[in-house]
């Protein structure tokens, strides 16, 4: 493990996930619904009282409908549902709650979260220092340089590029290409019809990125791999398909005006203990949090 890395955490898997359990609904004192808040809490309070990070930000996405890939291909993500009212109230919870604790938290209405965290981790390299990115979406394994941990915090085991390139079939650098090259229908992304996650890694274990292997298309079924020849078919037919592709699955790592110091500030005790109020915790969970 890194010593003592930058904590980069994609928010909203970690809110997403305790709002998809199907348990008693819980309400705050509004009468809201808050069993995503509370599942999110559960994940800050464990991870940081088990790590103690000295610098650590979380990234939230806020707007689909304008952000740059959306510009790029309207039917980016087109397949998922607006996020209901109730659920939106409980994202803007999870955000004061950071707020009240002095860490850092950031969103963009024209980049989504993969980029606010690709821009601090290429601003906290060239400082120096190693990040952990935690997060479900194996997009995020892209930005993993050496020293740096990909991580599904609390589900998975954390992975060095190596260990990337074991779980996946391919370098963290290759991701957005291998992307490309199978689609992702979790973001509504094409690709090439008939190749999946590992057909794409054998790809580009020969030919190393898209641009290269877009370059070399008859040498795909020289390769000693089953229906060669079709491949080279499929891949001649659907260039345009990768090329678009390509454009989405990259992350974007410049984003604009989010904070750069990422070090823990002072906690904001009141907004603390009203948002505990509002949120039904104890007096004795307040002071867990006021001290964590």
């Amino acid at each position: 493990m890194p010593e003592n890395p930058v904590w980069l955490i994609d928010a909203s898997i970690y809110v997403f996930r305790p709002w998809f359990v199907r348990q008693p609904i819980v309400l705050d004192s509004e009468g809201n619904p808050v069993n995503a808040v509370l599942g999110f809490l559960r994940f800050i309070y464990n991870l940081l009282q088990t790590e103690q990070p000295q610098h650590i930000a979380f990234a939230f996405d806020i707007s689909l409908q304008t952000s740059t890939r959306k510009a790029i291909y309207p039917a980016y993500k087109a397949n998922r549902t607006p996020a209901p009212a109730d659920l939106k109230m409980q994202f803007q919870l999870c955000r004061d709650f950071l707020d009240a604790l002095g860490i850092v938290q950031a969103a963009s209405p024209y980049f989504e979260a993969d980029d606010v965290i690709g821009t601090w981790a290429k601003q906290q390299r060239n400082n120096g220092k190693t990040c952990m990115i935690i997060s479900g979406d194996k997009d995020l394994a892209q930005l993993v340089n050496d020293g740096d941990i990909w991580w599904d915090y609390g589900k998975r085991t954390p992975l060095p590029p190596g260990g990337v390139k074991k779980e996946f079939g391919v370098w963290p650098a290759q991701i957005p290409d291998q992307l490309a090259l199978a689609g992702d229908v979790a973001d509504n992304i094409p690709g090439i019809p008939g190749v999946g996650m590992s057909t794409a890694a054998k790809l580009l274990q020969k030919f190393s990125s898209v641009e290269v292997l877009l370059s070399r298309i008859p040498e795909i079924g020289l390769m000693k791999t089953r229906g060669a020849k079709r491949l080279q078919e499929l891949v001649g037919e659907h260039q345009d398909t990768v090329r678009l592709a390509r454009q989405l699955t990259g992350i974007y790592c410049d984003v604009p005006d989010v904070p750069l110091d990422l070090r823990r500030k002072d906690k904001d005790l009141v907004q603390l203990q009203a948002l505990c109020e509002r949120l039904g915790l104890t007096e004795q969970q307040y002071n867990l949090w006021k001290h964590v």
